[in-house]
């Protein structure tokens, strides 16, 4: 494991759709193994690279200009006045990865800090895996039937239905930047803080606040969560909506918390052992002990997809998920019956089933769906959904409401960016395949 993170909402510098000369894009390279046999002994090595999304990136007024075109939290309304003229007038420029950002790769591993600090600090940050030999394509993944596998990790990795192109044809030409850029980004979360959406800035109805920004316009696609973690707790989440692919929303057709509207289930339908029972099952000293390096198998059986597994791998064992000991929910993987018992045994809405449950995953995950990997913590809620008691208007000893061994005053992103500045996440040894082509499985413990 590589350093303590917390998890959360982004906190974004800023985007653009034409392209910048000041600074060249130079995507960093990195490996990743496409499987097709049996026991991992048939997997054959795929060169390819990263790109930062395009939030991060500084935005500037023409191709070679240096004056912003965003500042902070705030649009400059005289490059800016409106949404279509501000991609016209702005350019997204190159990223200087590991100094601005704190990125890095190394043959199969990625590694991504929390806080770099060259001109300015900069939190976290978010890249998509491009496809092997591409400069203008995110590499989508099909897994139905499938199981993924990424080692050593310790951070947010994750599917989303975006654009291969970056949203480029959807455009209708105002993007010229495209995924060599990281443009077109969207999740069930239907984010309003995305900069810019097919080629318009979201700039009207733009509202700053002191650490993150609102836009009028959210930005939602399905997603699974293959892994959502830190040293603490870890869950795995589909996320369906009831509109495939990229789409945008305003007002209540954007999925909003703790609420049934919208395209998204927001909420999703986890497994977190801690929270699902087994408070002995992952952590330092556990079973999983995140202590040290571990593996993480994640299994999409069926097509459709009827049934999400997961694996662990450790000092040469496979170690089977948990199994849930909460009154009326039994399994360790996600099925659509697991889900609708944890929802009654919880007292939540069954948004998961209503949005579309495993079919609609299904439906994505055929379509394809970009890998994104990222390092985040989390203005909204202080990571608190991961590892603490949430939601905190709920009794800590009802079912489901703990989720990890933190404390309800964790997580306030100004402790977590001055106390675990130096946190970092690595991703390493991606692999991809059919069921049982990743790994070899042995006798599960």
């Amino acid at each position: 494991m590589s350093g303590l993170l917390v998890l959360a909402a982004l906190l974004p510098f800023a985007v653009g759709q034409l392209v910048g000369t000041n600074q060249a894009e130079n995507h960093p390279t990195m490996t990743w193994q496409k499987c097709t046999g049996t026991g991992g002994n048939s997997c054959t090595t795929q060169s390819a690279s990263v790109v930062i999304d395009a939030n991060w990136r500084w935005l500037h007024q023409g191709a070679s200009g240096f004056t912003n075109c965003y500042t902070g939290n705030t649009w400059d309304t005289s490059i800016c006045p409106d949404g279509k003229t501000c991609a016209a007038n702005c350019a997204l420029d190159g990223a200087d990865y590991s100094g601005t950002y704190g990125i890095s790769t190394s043959g199969n591993a990625l590694t991504m800090k929390f806080v770099t600090v060259s001109q300015q600090p900069n939190i976290g940050s978010r890249v998509y895996l491009m496809a092997p030999g591409s400069q203008t394509a995110y590499q989508t993944f099909q897994f139905a039937n499938q199981e993924f596998l990424p080692c050593g990790l310790n951070g947010a990795l994750y599917f989303s239905q975006m654009d291969a192109d970056g949203g480029v044809a959807k455009s209708n030409g105002a993007n010229k930047a495209g995924a060599k850029y990281g443009t077109g980004y969207c999740d069930a979360q239907c984010p309003r803080d995305i900069k810019f959406i097919n080629g318009v800035a979201n700039s009207a109805g733009w509202q700053p606040s002191p650490n993150d920004s609102a836009f009028a316009i959210g930005t939602c696609c399905p997603e699974m969560d293959v892994w959502e973690a830190n040293s603490v707790s870890a869950a795995f989440t589909p996320h369906p909506c009831t509109t495939q692919g990229q789409s945008t929303c305003t007002g209540t057709s954007c999925s909003q918390p703790n609420s049934t509207q919208g395209t998204c289930d927001q909420a999703g339908c986890d497994f977190n052992s801690y929270r699902m029972g087994n408070t002995a099952f992952y952590g330092p000293g556990k079973t999983v002990n995140t202590q040290q390096k571990f593996t993480v198998v994640t299994q999409f059986i069926g097509n459709p997809i009827n049934q999400i597994k997961r694996f662990y791998v450790q000092n040469g064992k496979v170690i089977s998920n948990s199994n849930s000991t909460i009154s009326g929910v039994s399994g360790n993987s996600i099925t659509d019956s697991f889900c609708a018992a944890q929802k009654t045994a919880f007292g939540d809405s069954n948004t998961f089933s209503q949005k579309g449950g495993l079919a609609g995953i299904s439906k994505s995950a055929s379509a394809g769906m970009v890998l994104v990997m990222s390092i985040w913590d989390d203005h909204a809620a202080n990571m608190l959904w991961l590892d603490a008691p949430y939601p905190p208007n709920k009794s800590a000893s009802s079912p489901g409401v703990t989720r990890g061994t933190c404390s309800p005053s964790s997580g306030a992103p100004k402790d977590v960016e001055s106390n675990n500045a130096n946190a970092q996440v690595t991703y390493s040894n991606i692999k991809f395949g059919p069921i049982g082509s990743t790994f070899a499985q042995g006798s599960a413990q």
